[in-house]
């Protein structure tokens, strides 16, 4: 409405009182509906933004708090919400903004409350309800108006499934707006009760506003903040908190105090969650008012915020980063946290050191890389002083060490793209400066400018060539590889095959998918992936290899939906090793121990361990093999255990984490495990070799059952520690794949070792990876067998 009633028209519309359950084919007694525009922002339109006007035509002031301004497309049942809040005096407007175009020059008047909705510029429905509740009436003419809670209904435009009486008739554009004519009028027919016209939008201002609680005065940063994990002011108002703009983001920014307390535990900045653009730039100097909220996701640490906040200029300044690594604040370098979050250590445990330093300015300089840039902007470096290292520059994670002094550089701030593609060893020269922030389960570093990177050099490793009577057998990891891969995937990995890993005797293979890849589809079958990838190995100057393996149930094995990922084995057919085809071996049927000629041998071969067994629902089964080299016979299982998936993050709410996928691990162990036992029970010199991605650490409880009977021992553990890696995750350089041997494959001849062995870096530490694992290889030293009892290939 433009103008106050007249005396005789307010108290027309008034008669009938203040029934909060008026429904809308009941004249409302007050609040109406006055003004609808959609096309805010349009091409041709003036105004950058949507609005929805109300008026209040009764003879008394009304409070609508809890109340909701709803709308709906013109044939849709399906309402968006924005809730109201304060009160609008007898004869006053009351505008809710909506959402914003990409046009438009002029601004609305300051809304008295704002709403995301982007309202048709059309025609749609917009109704005045009593309570928040998402409507879904709207199908037909009346179906909303018969809803006690609906106050009024307007449905604007041509061919809206449902208004009051009829909808207003004609289509709205990007210069006009559907208002009622005269002011106030309501006769429960939208086709008469408004016009058409330019739009005329007006707000209440102060006198809607409900005075809230009184806020809290005189706090800095560092109070809100706390000593803590979470604010002691978590959901107080606090009022014009003083801070200097040190970052801005799309719908926020980050403050801190350019005078800080003597307490380094007590963090001296904050974020501001604006909800939209924030008005202010990096060096103003604001007080905010605004309500402390904690806010967070299931699992994760909370993040203070300041929300809802009127900031105010009051001038500029600037804030010196502060200073993590030597020479400044030191991380913590082996604990994480030690006290189930119930005390706050900021020197001695990783947690609180990061959340003492939540919302600041900070700097690293010189930082040391310790994982490669991932396709998220994330980028994982240290300080000087971290350890335990690797050999070629990351940091190692140990039983009660997951190197908390790791910092996650983050591209928020600066865009997708711009942190440059680093490799394990890098530098980033000189000083990098960010805000600390926290999302997805870990501290973040939001980098200001993109980090200047120096290269270290790394280089992939190639294995040593294996001597004539050797057996090399290798492990590989493909990374969710599909006839349907990138032809440069296949030549990448081919290339590791032939390069890096010098043609082994015997690969075995993670992650191999069906030919249509992750198409939901009834194909299992994965023979042409078998044979594009064997093809791209002789395209690299390698040999020739045949394969084996069993196609899965569909959608049974885990993995991308679609994918029907399984391992498998790859073996040359150029040096003499054969393998033992012994039929029966499908998806279901389970493998076992038998004897043939007097030789211990697989019932069939290839076949699946247990493939029934519960510890495999949803996950990879594995495949064991006999296989033939210089007469002897070896048995060769490869393995892709369930994943981590579901595991609490190192930097959660809960601690210590809890790793809830290690329980089908064990499970899983424990029946490749009891395959060895069989195999030794008949034969104690028996050859046998699991390997493959088990996705536990070397300590693990996982590894420890399979080690349990002494049928086996992981070769990754005879390493050096700082070579114990096969995977790198936020920088955390950890095993997760592995090789077993049997007694007999251990034990060495003539004084010369039975094995070498070789975990080969050529993806984890690096951008661009074939795979997220590196492989690895053993070379075994089998004496040839004479005689008649020998193994026929």
């Amino acid at each position: 409405m433009r103008a106050v009633l007249s005396t005789a028209a307010a108290a027309a519309l008034a008669v009938t009182g203040l029934a909060v359950a008026t429904p809308a084919q009941a004249v409302s007694p007050d609040v109406v509906v006055s003004e609808v525009y959609g096309g805010g922002g349009n091409s041709g339109a003036e105004l950058k933004q949507d609005f929805v006007e109300l008026y209040n035509a009764g003879a008394a002031e009304v409070d609508v708090t809890g109340w909701s301004v709803q709308y709906a497309s013109a044939s849709g049942t399906s309402w968006q919400v924005t809730e109201l809040a304060g009160v609008i005096p007898a004869g006053r407007a009351f505008l809710v903004g909506q959402s914003f175009g990409s046009g438009g020059t002029v601004d609305l008047p300051t809304p008295d409350i704002t709403g995301t909705i982007a309202m048709s510029g059309s025609s749609g429905k917009v109704a005045l309800v009593t309570n928040s509740t998402a409507l879904s009436c709207g199908a037909t003419i009346g179906s909303c108006s018969a809803i006690p809670t609906v106050r009024d209904l307007v449905g604007y435009g041509t061919g809206t499934s449902d208004a009051e009486t009829a909808p207003t008739g004609t289509a709205l554009t990007s210069t006009t707006s559907a208002s009622r004519a005269p002011a106030g009028t309501d006769t429960d027919n939208n086709s008469t009760d408004f016009t058409t016209g330019a739009p005329s939008p007006t707000a209440c201002g102060e006198d809607c506003v409900v005075a809230g609680p009184p806020g809290i005065e005189g706090l800095f940063i560092h109070d809100i903040q706390g000593a803590a994990q979470t604010s002691p002011y978590d959901g107080e108002l606090v009022l014009d908190v003083p801070g200097v703009v040190t970052a801005v983001a799309s719908n926020r920014f980050w403050m801190q105090d350019p005078a800080p307390d003597s307490d380094p535990a007590t963090s001296e900045g904050i974020l501001v969650f604006t909800g939209s653009t924030p008005t202010v730039l990096v060096g103003d100097s604001v007080e905010v008012t605004g309500t402390v909220d904690e806010f967070g996701f299931s699992g994760e640490l909370t993040t203070t915020e300041l929300v809802s906040p009127t900031v105010t200029p009051v001038g500029t300044g600037s804030v010196p980063p502060t200073l993590i690594g030597p020479g400044g604040r030191v991380p913590p370098t082996v604990v994480i946290d030690d006290d189930q979050l119930s005390s706050f250590d900021p020197r001695t445990d990783g947690i609180d050191f990061y959340e003492s330093l939540e919302g600041m300015l900070v700097q690293v300089v010189d930082a040391q890389v310790v994982g490669p840039t991932n396709r998220f902007g994330e980028l994982p470096v240290v300080t000087a002083g971290a350890g335990p290292r690797t050999t070629r520059g990351g940091v190692v994670i140990r039983p009660n060490d997951f190197n908390p002094e790791r910092i996650i550089l983050d591209d928020a701030l600066i865009g997708a793209g711009a942190m440059p593609a680093a490799t394990v060893r890098d530098v980033l020269s000189g000083a990098t400066v960010g805000v600390m922030d926290y999302s997805f389960g870990n501290f973040k570093f939001l980098a200001t400018a993109p980090p200047a990177l120096a290269s270290g050099g790394l280089q992939r490793e190639v294995t040593p060539t294996a001597g004539a009577a050797q057996l090399t057998v290798a492990t590989m990891n493909v990374e969710n590889l599909a006839a349907t891969s990138d032809p440069a995937k296949f030549a990448q990995l081919a290339d590791i095959v032939v390069d890096n890993l010098r043609s082994p005797d015997v690969l075995a293979v993670e992650e191999i998918q069906d030919n249509d890849g992750p198409t939901n589809s009834d194909v299992t079958d994965a023979s042409l992936t078998f044979e594009m990838f064997i093809a791209a190995i002789v395209a690299e100057g390698g040999p020739a290899y045949d394969y084996r393996q069993i196609n899965p149930e569909e959608d049974q094995d885990g993995g991308q939906p679609g994918g029907n990922i399984r391992v498998g084995f790859l073996f040359r057919t150029d040096r003499p090793i054969g393998f033992v085809d012994r039929p029966g071996g499908d998806a279901t049927t389970p493998v076992e121990v038998t004897t043939i000629g007097g030789r211990t041998a697989l019932t069939i071969s290839p076949g699946r361990i247990a493939p029934n067994d519960p510890a495999w629902d949803d996950s990879r089964k594995p495949l064991a093999g006999e296989f033939t080299f210089r007469g002897q016979t070896i048995f060769i299982v490869a393995n892709h255990f369930n994943s981590k998936g579901g595991d609490d993050p190192l930097f959660g709410s809960t601690q210590p984490p809890v790793r809830s996928s290690e329980d089908q691990r064990h499970r899983q162990a424990d029946l490749v495990r009891s395959l060895a036992d069989d195999l030794l029970a008949s034969d104690p010199r028996a050859r046998v070799v699991v390997t493959g991605d088990i996705n536990d650490f070397q300590f693990s409880e996982t590894m420890r059952i399979l080690e349990s009977t002494g049928s086996l021992a992981n070769l990754i553990s005879t390493l050096p520690v700082a070579e114990q890696y096969t995977y790198v995750f936020e920088g955390n350089s950890q095993a997760l794949d592995h090789t077993l041997l049997s007694p007999e494959l251990q034990r060495g001849r003539f004084g010369r070792p039975g094995f070498s062995y070789d975990v080969v870096h050529v993806n984890a530490e690096f951008p661009d990876q074939a795979s997220d694992h590196d492989p690895q290889v053993v070379k075994l030293t089998i004496q040839s067998c004479f005689g008649r009892n020998c193994a026929r290939g």
